[in-house]
């Protein structure tokens, strides 16, 4: 936990959301299992980087956690762990349950 006085800890949260430290432990922990390597995750998430500075996004912590799902999506497509359409049903779920009212029924 962040203490403020703690002289070896960082000077600040580390993440903004729970989420963040979720998704590159999600990398490392398939690094770990060999699904990837660390060289080709760094490879992937710099071309992903270098795609959104071309694209003209912010250099700021936003860009850089979509840079890291977009790698993830891509790497985990490409070993097979998660495939296009089971991808893209998850994304088409989670659309439809964002625009639902609260209360009513979700359709996809």
């Amino acid at each position: 936990m962040f203490q403020p006085d703690d002289p070896l800890g960082p000077p600040q949260p580390v993440f903004d959301e729970p989420w963040q430290a979720q998704a590159l432990a999600l990398a490392d922990n398939l690094v770990q299992a060999g699904h990837f390597t660390a060289t080709t995750w760094a490879e992937t998430l710099g071309q992903e980087l270098r795609s959104a500075e071309r694209k003209g996004a912010p250099d700021d912590l936003d860009t850089y956690y979509a840079a890291v799902l977009s790698a993830l999506e891509t790497l985990t497509e490409s070993a097979g762990i998660c495939e296009e359409t089971r991808m893209q049903r998850r994304i088409d779920l989670e659309t439809a349950y964002l625009r639902t009212p609260h209360g009513k029924p979700v359709v996809l």
